[in-house]
């Protein structure tokens, strides 16, 4: 398909004119200018509390390969969020009708041309890091856009895919410092399963604009039960790493989050079975972008005398 093309049937003919500082807002809602903070700030803590506690704070900071692959991921994120957004311009007309009319400030060709061009930041910044960092990124680049275009129309393909692109960039910092630790992937585990859980609530959010556009979801094709069994299958799940991250002294403080987060999916999973419309799988939604927040921030307590380090 020619995006380009497609891009410019659907963009007027004759545009209304908006603000500079009206279409950089839109384009922050286009790439989700928040999710790509959250993510940045991830990578640094991940980097100075997980990948590299010995390391001075100093050194992390500083260290150019590092900006460099966060800038990467920056870009190949923000190019993703674009992409996404042109495919499904018709259900989120129906899905988000508020955010839609904010992201159409900004015309479907011109965020064609600001994707393919950060794509391309996203591979050069890769190549100041190595060859490796840039094949790496260029790969993820595919991976998007193939979740994009074909695999989220397949249930399960869709799930999976978009859980594991969404824990794809805390691999780059992963790889990067080459720290194989089993907390880490214990922790990736646990990541991972919020994530699917999160998936399915989308799914269930979204279903009104699935069913009118013939997408086929695991809500449309074995109805919103069976998805509920599923996402409870699943928090259960999450124990088992979670019972592992517990054994761990290494977390330090980080055990508190986890303790957090057994009474937030109980509470989840009782208002899950009770939620039957599309403001309640939001709130739902809301719940464990908290969850993943916090995670997020919880890092700076995994060690505490790594801090002390760190400032000292």
């Amino acid at each position: 398909m020619d995006l380009l093309k497609v891009a410019k049937n659907n963009t007027p003919k004759k545009p209304k004119k908006y603000p500079f500082h009206y279409k950089f807002l839109s384009l922050l809602s286009v790439v989700r200018g928040y999710n790509i903070v959250i993510i940045v700030l991830a990578q640094y803590l991940a980097s100075i509390f997980i990948f590299s506690p010995e390391k001075p704070l100093r050194y992390i900071v500083l260290d150019l390969n590092l900006y460099f692959i966060v800038l990467a991921t920056i870009c190949v994120i923000a190019s993703g969020y674009i992409i996404n957004n042109f495919y499904d311009a018709d259900k989120d007309k129906i899905n988000k009708p508020q955010k839609t009319k904010i992201d159409s400030i900004v015309s479907q060709q011109t965020k064609l041309y600001i994707y393919f061009f950060l794509n391309f930041l996203g591979f050069f910044f890769g190549w100041l890091v190595s060859w490796r960092a840039a094949l790496f990124f260029a790969i993820y680049i595919f991976l998007i856009w193939l979740y994009s275009h074909k695999l989220k129309r397949y249930p399960l393909a869709k799930l999976f895919s978009a859980a594991i692109l969404a824990i794809i960039p805390f691999f780059a910092v992963f790889v990067y410092y080459k720290n194989f630790s089993t907390i880490i992937f214990t922790h990736a585990s646990f990541l991972f399963f919020v994530l699917l859980i999160r998936e399915l609530i989308k799914d269930l959010e979204n279903i009104e604009g699935d069913i009118v556009l013939n997408y086929i979801t695991l809500p449309i094709k074995y109805g919103e039960r069976f998805t509920k069994m599923l996402i409870s299958l699943i928090t259960v799940f999450t124990l088992s790493p979670t019972y592992f991250l517990l054994k761990y002294p290494e977390i330090g403080f980080m055990k508190y989050y986890f303790y957090f987060s057994i009474i937030i999916l109980l509470i989840f999973s009782v208002l899950l079975w009770r939620s039957n419309s599309k403001k309640n799988y939001i709130i739902l939604h809301n719940i464990l972008k908290i969850l993943i927040i916090a995670g997020v921030f919880s890092l700076v307590f995994i060690d505490t005398s790594v801090i002390i380090k760190k400032i000292v």
